[in-house]
């Protein structure tokens, strides 16, 4: 025996259970869809209130160092323009002079300090002995030395006659002390983390060597007018 089609199944129910069954349907059709809607609403509620718990934790992260949000990671980097590193090598293996590099080819001005290297060049930038030797107002400092050599680092750094919005300590640098000094004036402060590394992972630019960036987004790197294979963060 040859069974009938679904819809014409369907149809021939609808045919015997008539017209009232008909407005049932269409009545229980009309509720599922407020359902999904008022569903939506109460996960956009649920949404809204993950962000402003992931906004509170991100501060209180962002206050004890021990952990930073790619959020602000990337809004202090675009925010930077000019760039005072302290401890900057002329030893193309250090890894000073890599950021060095790797940050003045992203279009950061960067005034490279050293006492050991002071009047000379380096990659096309003038050596100076401190910071307050610096021409001008720097929107960050990053000190590439030691936890120890940071307390009286960020001292200097605080003495100058325009603070810098940012001390950065690389990689393996963390003071807690001055930086709570620095963050008592107003500075903000990262610690234990390089630029270089932060700028190539929030960027997709790491991705070019097959580091994991650690980030999922759906939105297309940008490609850096500088070179070949740079991505940026932003349009600069």
């Amino acid at each position: 025996m040859v069974e009938p089609h679904p819809r014409r199944q369907r149809a021939d129910r609808l045919q015997v259970v008539g017209a009232p069954a008909i407005v049932q349907l269409r009545e229980f059709a009309i509720e599922e869809v407020a359902g999904f809607f008022e569903a939506h609403r109460g996960h956009r509620r649920l949404a809204a209130r993950q962000r402003l718990a992931d906004k509170a934790a991100m501060d209180a992260t962002l206050a004890h160092h021990d952990r930073y949000p790619d959020t602000t990671i990337r809004a202090l980097m675009k925010a930077t323009r000019t760039i005072a590193l302290v401890g900057a090598s002329a030893n193309p293996a250090r890894p000073s002079y890599i950021v060095l590099k790797y940050l003045s080819e992203r279009g950061y001005t960067v005034t490279p300090v050293n006492p050991g290297l002071a009047g000379q060049t380096l990659l096309g930038m003038t050596v100076i002995a401190r910071l307050a030797e610096l021409p001008g107002p720097v929107d960050m400092v990053e000190i590439f030395r030691n936890s120890i050599a940071a307390d009286g680092l960020v001292d200097e750094a605080l003495a100058l006659p325009e603070l810098p919005k940012i001390i950065w300590m690389q990689l393996g640098v963390r003071n807690d002390e001055a930086a709570a000094r620095a963050e008592a004036r107003g500075v903000t402060v990262i610690m234990n983390r390089c630029p270089k590394i932060e700028y190539g992972r929030l960027s997709g630019e790491i991705g070019w060597t097959g580091v994991n960036s650690r980030i999922i987004s759906a939105k297309k790197p940008v490609l850096d007018k500088r070179g070949v294979q740079r991505l940026t963060i932003d349009d600069r």
